[in-house]
């Protein structure tokens, strides 16, 4: 191989280690897509008081027939399943938030995610 080959390669090496990996995977600002909007609705609708309810209440009447049901044919019981299954993820952000005061979520690279986790020590961050 030539000089010039390994200069190019070199020169490729050098640049690369100083493109900071966080300009790669910023953010984008761009256009919202056309979706967007109802897909928030659906996310509010779906996490707010009256699908907690409706979850609790999917909870209890799903598990009570499947525990009480006694010989139910298996679609039936499929179709118990999943309601109980839906109810569960329905309600899991809000018992997540009761319970940790915190739901589930992507934090950023040394993110510390906000709240105190029960004390006064500061939560740890999110290793890079």
């Amino acid at each position: 191989m030539s000089k010039n080959i390994y200069v190019t390669l070199l020169f490729v090496f050098v640049a690369c280690m100083f493109i900071s990996t966080e300009v790669l995977a910023g953010p984008g600002e761009g256009g919202r897509l056309p979706y967007e909007s109802w897909l928030n609705a659906l996310r509010s609708s779906a996490t707010g008081p009256v699908a907690y309810a409706f979850g609790i209440i999917g909870i209890v009447v799903a598990g009570g027939i499947l525990i009480f049901g006694g010989d139910l044919n298996g679609f039936f019981r499929t179709m118990c399943v999943i309601v109980l299954v839906m109810a569960l993820l329905v309600t899991a952000n809000t018992i997540m938030t009761d319970l940790f005061n915190t739901s589930a979520e992507i934090a950023r690279c040394g993110d510390t995610g906000g709240a105190p986790l029960g004390g006064s020590l500061p939560a740890p961050a999110v290793p890079c």
